[in-house]
């Protein structure tokens, strides 16, 4: 490990953050897939994404676009966040969409296209996190989605304007909920991600492993998506037994091999950084006990994400 630069800039979070220790866990990737699932629900939003781009052909790329968009704003310095921020914002500036029924143009831009992607993809990291048996108290869990108004910032958004606790947030959801339809585009979203094309050798690779992350991230939605899928809702106790068991495995694979898969954030940072600034989630669970009380830190600590007090409505 690097001696850390003096003064190194620890970036928008820092390691201190929820955010810093909750987005180097490997069910972010299971997360991920969630929130392509969710956010492909807004048929706005979609319609978007899917007019600007070959999604069938490209969505391996846009995955891995938006893993290296949240590890450079977790993990990279002020300065490369605040950049990447900058393009975002000039690429959702210049791109817009037509609604084929009514006509009606639109920008990519529009702050409550902006809001719906946002909320859309932090429920889905929470709720895999939480449900899987990462440790976060409720506390922490509002932290993070007020740590996240900084990410919104970049991407366009009036911080003030976006959630800052778990319960803003499921009220927003709540709200949009009407909005949310499964139209062609969702359709094309969950064809691919269901099946996404692969070179012949690796079918039987996609058949074991893909498609399992990818049942399991459809599973995890809201009984409402299940419903606009078309398909019937799993019963939650039983994807939290799945999520469970898929956190406790991955999270058995070495740090050192994880965080050394490109393009490498939490590696790069910690060279920054130093070793103190080593994600780990009993970091969480001891300033959960020295900002809360043992007995509370304790329950709470315990919790491991599968309580019921924070769930999205539905």
């Amino acid at each position: 490990m690097h001696e850390p630069t003096r003064d190194a800039d620890p970036g928008l979070f820092g390691p201190g953050s929820v955010t810093w220790q909750m987005h180097a866990d490997p069910m972010m990737w299971v997360a991920g897939v969630r929130a392509l699932y969710f956010q492909a629900l807004h048929p706005r939003a979609v319609r978007g994404v899917m007019q600007n781009s070959d999604f069938r052909k490209d969505a391996w790329g846009r995955l891995m676009r938006t893993a290296d968009f949240v590890g450079t704003l977790t993990y990279g310095t002020t300065g490369a966040a605040e950049s990447y921020g900058a393009r975002v914002r000039k690429i959702h500036r210049l791109l817009g969409a037509t609604d084929p029924a009514t006509g009606e143009s639109y920008c990519l831009d529009e702050p409550g296209l902006l809001l719906w992607v946002h909320c859309a993809e932090i429920d889905s990291y929470l709720q895999v996190q939480r449900r899987s048996g990462f440790p976060l108290t409720d506390a922490q869990a509002d932290r993070y989605v007020d740590e996240q108004r900084r990410s919104a910032r970049l991407v366009g958004l009036d911080p003030s304007g976006v959630p800052a606790t778990t319960a803003a947030l499921a009220a927003y959801l709540e709200r949009v909920r009407p909005e949310l339809a499964a139209g062609p585009e969702a359709r094309d979203v969950d064809d691919f991600l269901r099946r996404p094309p692969v070179h012949a050798l690796l079918t039987p690779a996609r058949a074991l492993l893909w498609r399992r992350v990818a049942a399991l991230a459809y599973d995890s939605l809201p009984s409402y998506a299940h419903e606009l899928y078309g398909r019937t809702a799993p019963p939650q106790e039983a994807v939290d037994r799945r999520l469970r068991t898929t956190g406790t495995a991955l999270r058995r694979i070495p740090a050192r091999i994880r965080w050394c898969l490109p393009p490498g954030h939490v590696v790069k940072a910690m060279k920054r950084l130093g070793p103190g600034s080593r994600p780990a989630p009993y970091e969480l669970r001891g300033r959960a006990a020295i900002l809360e009380g043992p007995g509370r830190a304790q329950q709470q600590a315990s919790d491991g994400g599968d309580s019921r007090r924070w769930r999205t409505p539905g």
